[in-house]
């Protein structure tokens, strides 16, 4: 998956197409499985991928995510499938809150889980925005919502610098804590060296010192903060090669020169019981969260991960053992599922026959 930068917007005989094709394929699939499969699959980085393929665009552009993420929005919208969708990229995700709420008018879901599916699409995006921190700033987000409530989250962020995308993955039936492992899938062509990842399994501990740090009061937080700073001292960077300084010292781990000191002091008032909680308060952004973690990792020794969540992603392998061996099991469920869809169908017995004896070829018996 190459989601390398492409300007431009795609012509609109080929949307009517995507969107038209989008909405027969998930019609089946929505008749064969129901609407919460189509969530499912959607949080599938491969499966949205390859959907995007077989709709015709491109396979190395970061218009794969956007624009197949359009042309399902309308497909949705025409289609009777159990699932709608919100948000979309730059200005119309900013209109996500409005379109939840009309969803939930036209699939009857209650006030209740209205609220919770505002939050849960604003807080993947804080998230991918502030507890990871690899370069990449969210502008699209798009959250598909079922008629009873589930949902999930396909977003992107760019690198501008490095002319890549990034796109975010999650499932809500799959969720069990937005600040531990949460993505069903983050996918891009470039793995960056230095990311903080707060959401990594191996960061709890620095989680944990973090909720304390912000349930302490403001004036003490900020002296041990500006106690690591430069407070007019000499760098080691001084005597480092102006290059060679750079890459030793990527900016993610470096303490940021501005802290949201108002919006921590609003926390601590708030008296925060974990993580979650403190990433979802006003004002806690990108710069806060780094700033908290260094101070974690420098006074308390309680490193963060530092490993980039990023996975190149593959189908079931290759018959040369590259990237890895063909993965036969994996392989054969899809099968069986695209088999069953098949004889399931309204074709007739010899083309079924002839369907299933081709596809059935690509799996010879181990």
């Amino acid at each position: 998956m190459d989601l390398r930068l492409h300007h431009g917007s795609a012509p609109d005989w080929l949307v009517s197409r995507m969107v038209r094709l989008a909405s027969s394929i998930f019609t089946v699939i929505h008749d064969e499985f129901g609407s919460n499969e189509i969530l499912v699959r959607l949080s599938d980085p491969l499966f949205f991928q390859a959907c995007s393929n077989v709709l015709g665009f491109d396979w190395d552009s970061s218009g794969s995510t956007t624009v197949t993420c359009r042309a399902l929005k309308n497909a949705f919208e025409d289609r009777d499938v159990g699932v709608k969708a919100a948000g979309g990229k730059g200005a119309r995700s900013h209109e996500t809150f409005c379109e939840i709420e009309k969803i939930a008018g036209r699939f009857d879901i209650s006030a209740e889980t209205v609220e919770r599916l505002v939050y849960c699409s604003r807080m993947t995006a804080k998230v991918d925005t502030a507890a990871i921190q690899a370069g990449y700033s969210i502008y699209h987000h798009v959250i598909f919502v079922s008629n009873d409530g589930a949902w999930a989250v396909v977003q992107q962020g760019m690198n501008l610098e490095r002319r890549s995308a990034r796109r975010y993955h999650w499932l809500s039936s799959r969720l069990k804590s937005f600040v531990c492992e949460p993505h069903t899938g983050i996918v891009g062509d470039i793995v960056h060296e230095h990311v903080l990842d707060m959401t990594n399994a191996k960061s709890e501990e620095a989680r944990r010192v973090c909720v304390d740090l912000v349930n302490e009061k403001p004036d003490r937080m900020r002296r041990i903060y500006e106690s690591i700073g430069s407070c007019g001292q000499a760098s080691l960077t001084r005597w480092i090669e102006h290059d060679l300084g750079h890459k030793c010292i990527p900016h993610f781990r470096v303490l940021p020169r501005r802290i949201d000191w108002k919006a921590l002091g609003e926390l601590y008032n708030t008296n925060p019981r974990d993580f979650e909680e403190v990433l979802a308060a006003k004002g806690v952004g990108a710069a806060t969260v780094r700033g908290l973690a260094l101070v974690s990792e420098l006074i308390y020794g309680q490193p963060p991960s530092w490993s980039d969540p990023v996975r190149y992603s593959f189908a079931y392998g290759g018959k040369d053992g590259v990237p890895f061996p063909v993965d036969r099991g994996s392989m054969d469920e899809s099968i069986q599922l695209l088999s069953s869809a098949i004889e399931e169908s309204r074709i007739g017995n010899k083309e079924r026959l002839h369907a299933l004896q081709r596809l059935r070829q690509y799996a010879p018996p181990v």
